[in-house]
């Protein structure tokens, strides 16, 4: 139902990943035997998580590692691998300065032109490891650059921006990417978003995409929700777009993952964004927290460099295990962060779901009690789930 904000003002009531919880059926089944695995533009993967595209959370070495691992990386196309040759000391650089510093030391490096040889040399990079190519590009990133994409050899290329349409009106002397055209002419699968609503997404799904990124500004790191003030919470905006593709499937025959972007940090989260019809999330502050991480440390949004409007900061994760912790354990500390494919796997087995279809089908109950109820002790020692 919508409610009145005032006079000739209705709203409708969103729901946040840590307002709803997901509640055990009739059976439980071994974790061992739950099925996690997903398709994502053809790509099989045992775990339904992909890193990123962020400077500070995917390299080639990381795209490569979470190959191995059975999940994704995604490399962000227009940030520092491909314009310095060498970014190593780029992000010492980025990892050195105050936070006073930051916002311009950003605008600096990131004002170097972007080098259409490097962006063939990482993929090429990733794929001599036996990585998954996996890159990511604005729309106008995208309209300069896929040619090169496709020439490279890549695997998956995801078109990303705060907001992604296909009705975008822009001044007369600028021609924007035609989303259809490019998906069609593309002879690599192509992943659109972010979006949040039931409507864009079915357009972007009839435009060609491969997948769907939903979620716009609840990333640890970025500050779109506060600097615009746009944005839905993300179970909300997961079912919404999740119905879309239910209809769009039902229509066509064509299914289109939709994949969760942003402000998941925990299993549980992971697990609840599946159980609201995700088939898949991406996270970057939970990877950007690996030793292996490219961030040391740290953890960025990537519209921080903007030469007008300025969105993201950077954020201190620290280091707290591997990445193989992170992923398949064992984990290392008791929040939730550790060993996200075992606490997906638990979490099915506890609600009866033995692959990703039953987990999309699971009861959720509307509980904003969920985090804090009990906790006192957790919360007053800063453990587990008082962190």
């Amino acid at each position: 139902m919508d409610i009145q904000i005032g006079r000739g003002k209705t709203a409708r009531r969103a729901y946040g990943i840590d307002e709803i919880a997901l509640v055990p059926g009739t059976r439980t089944l071994d974790p061992s035997l739950a099925d996690t695995r997903w398709t994502l533009g053809g790509i099989e993967r045992e775990i339904p998580i992909i890193a990123s595209a962020m400077d500070g959370v995917v390299d080639v070495r990381m795209a490569v590692l979470l190959s191995q691992l059975g999940a994704m990386g995604v490399l962000n196309l227009e940030g520092i691998q491909t314009r310095y040759e060498d970014p190593e000391p780029i992000l010492d650089r980025i990892a050195s300065v105050g936070k006073e510093e930051f916002v311009g030391l950003m605008q600096e490096l990131y004002a170097k032109p972007i080098q259409p040889e490097l962006i063939e040399k990482r993929i090429h990079q990733i794929k001599s490891q036996g990585g998954i190519a996996a890159v990511s590009a604005t729309p106008a990133g995208a309209a300069q650059y896929g040619a090169t994409v496709a020439k490279a050899g890549a695997d998956l290329f995801f078109v990303q921006g705060t907001v992604v349409s296909t009705d975008h009106l822009s001044p007369e002397s600028i021609t924007p990417l035609d989303l259809a055209k490019f998906c069609q002419e593309m002879p690599i699968p192509v992943i659109l978003g972010n979006c949040v609503t039931y409507e864009v997404s079915l357009k972007l799904m009839k435009a060609g995409a491969a997948g769907i990124m939903v979620g716009i500004g609840p990333g640890a790191a970025c500050t779109s929700r506060g600097v615009l003030g746009i944005g839905v919470p993300q179970a909300t905006a997961v079912a919404d777009c999740a119905a879309a593709r239910d209809n769009f499937y039902r229509e066509t025959g064509v299914y289109v993952p939709i994949i969760a972007d942003g402000g998941l940090i925990t299993g549980g989260d992971i697990c609840k964004c599946i159980a609201c019809g995700a088939d898949g999330v991406m996270i970057g502050s939970p990877f950007a927290r690996a030793k292996e991480a490219p961030g040391r440390g740290y953890h960025w949004g990537m519209a921080t460099p903007s030469p007008l409007l300025p969105r993201g900061t950077r954020i201190r994760v620290g280091s707290t295990g591997s990445l193989e912790q992170i992923l398949r354990g064992p984990a290392g500390l008791d929040d939730g962060t550790h060993n996200l494919l075992g606490a997906l796997k638990t979490s099915m087995g506890t609600l009866g779901a033995k692959d990703m279809k039953e987990m999309q089908q699971v009861e959720v109950a509307i509980a904003p009690s969920l985090l804090t109820e009990g906790k006192v002790y957790q919360k007053a020692q800063q453990l587990g789930m008082g962190k």
